[in-house]
């Protein structure tokens, strides 16, 4: 009997280890904080129309890479024959007061459940990130060279800044290097079957050291669809991709927010890397287009403006562990809009150099600073101002921001 009873409890032993082996759940997390200095950060606007600003030091939430404090879920279960299934729940939060980030969204950073396959690839549906992030982000400077500093208003996206909602996303598995994947978001439009669809596709490949990829991103009414995809955006009548101010509170996102009634939003982008040794050179190039502006079902056109507002982007990156504790970072981005309705047309310089030092695997330090000078006219028809991605516009054409932090993930 005492045998039998042994037998027993090693059955229901090795049972529970073989169901544990079976699936499993991660809690996983990073916080990232840190104190900025900004040279010149809007307060408001005179009578006349003119910007105020001051200088300003504040500490504000994660700003490196796709950093940002979050925690997460991340789970599978082995279904065999090489087919798991698969979740993620990711919720964004500020570390300075505790806010849920994404516009208050619960788990508004990424929320999915899917299938992944050994032979046939991967398909999640949810919230999630498009194809770019799959297959061009890694290319751009904010991503290579572990930095705050995407194109002004991440305009092309490359900055992991939106997410799609209710999304359908494959992704292949990797043929001798070769990679795909496409995505689909139903817009969910009564008597309009494409009014606020996205669809994307991308592409990489990679061999040794070097690695490129290309991506597209169609987004009908993007005020809505694409910019307006948080708890707290609004309808048709609110501009969810930015503002133009008031006398006591700064505009937002200037390079684009007077471009929220555009019918269609697409972007093209491309990339390539070369590593070599413990450097790495990356390179960017995406095209981006507010089209059909005038649309009032999309959103608001304060300028009445009409056509298309295109803006192109060049990105080059560098980095380096100068130890295997220390890395160094810098990149030059510069983008060029051409202004919807010949409204002008606006550019962007930008530098940036960044210092990362390792305490351990989960844990670092660092140091950036990003300087932009604009010129020429943005969408608010005003003379183009700095718009630093994530930092309050300056007043002018030229802005500066430095940021210490740290960053431990868990």
């Amino acid at each position: 009997m005492k045998k039998s009873y042994l037998w027993a409890g090693q059955i229901i032993v090795l049972a529970a280890a073989h169901a544990h082996a079976q699936s499993s759940v991660t809690l996983y997390g990073v916080i990232d904080t840190g104190i900025n200095y900004t040279n010149s950060a809007q307060t408001g606007r005179n009578p006349d129309g003119s910007l105020n600003s001051g200088s300003q030091i504040n500490m504000t939430d994660g700003a490196t890479r796709s950093y940002g404090s979050r925690w997460g879920l991340r789970g599978s279960e082995n279904l065999g024959g090489g087919l798991s299934a698969i979740f993620t729940l990711e919720n964004g939060y500020n570390i300075a007061n505790g806010a849920l980030g994404q516009g208050g969204a619960m788990f508004g950073r990424q929320a999915y459940v899917g299938l992944n396959s050994d032979m046939l690839g991967v398909v999640t549906i949810g919230r999630q990130y498009d194809t770019q992030a799959d297959f061009v982000s890694n290319y751009s400077v904010f991503s290579v060279a572990a930095l705050s500093g995407t194109t002004p208003g991440d305009v092309d996206g490359l900055g992991h800044t939106r997410r799609v909602n209710n999304a359908i996303k494959y992704v292949s598995p990797t043929y001798r290097g070769f990679t795909f994947g496409g995505m689909y978001s139903p817009g969910g439009k009564a008597g309009d079957f494409t009014g606020n669809q996205i669809w994307a596709l991308g592409a990489s490949y990679e061999f040794r050291g070097f690695s490129a990829g290309a991506g597209y991103i169609n987004a009908r009414d993007p005020n809505l669809s694409s910019f307006g995809d948080n708890p707290n955006s609004g309808g048709a009548g609110t501009n969810n991709m930015g503002s133009v101010g008031s006398l006591t509170s700064a505009q937002s996102n200037p390079i684009y927010a007077g471009y929220a009634s555009a019918r269609t939003f697409e972007i093209y982008s491309a990339g390539a890397s070369y590593k070599f040794g413990k450097a790495a050179l990356a390179a960017s190039f995406s095209h981006t287009s507010f089209g059909n502006l005038g649309d009032l079902d999309a959103g608001p056109n304060p300028f009445d403006y009409s056509g298309t507002a295109i803006f192109n982007t060049a990105t080059a990156t560098v980095s380096c562990f100068a130890t295997p504790t220390l890395q160094l970072g810098g990149g030059y981005t510069y983008t060029h809009g051409g202004g919807a309705g010949g409204n002008g047309s606006a550019s962007y310089h930008q530098g940036i150099f960044s210092v990362q030092y390792f305490l351990s695997k989960r844990t670092e330090v660092y140091f950036y600073g990003v300087y932009q000078l604009a010129s020429g006219t943005d969408s608010l028809g005003q003379p183009a101002v700095a718009n630093i991605d994530l930092m309050t516009p300056s007043s002018t054409n030229h802005q500066f921001v430095g940021r210490v932090g740290i960053v431990q993930r868990f």
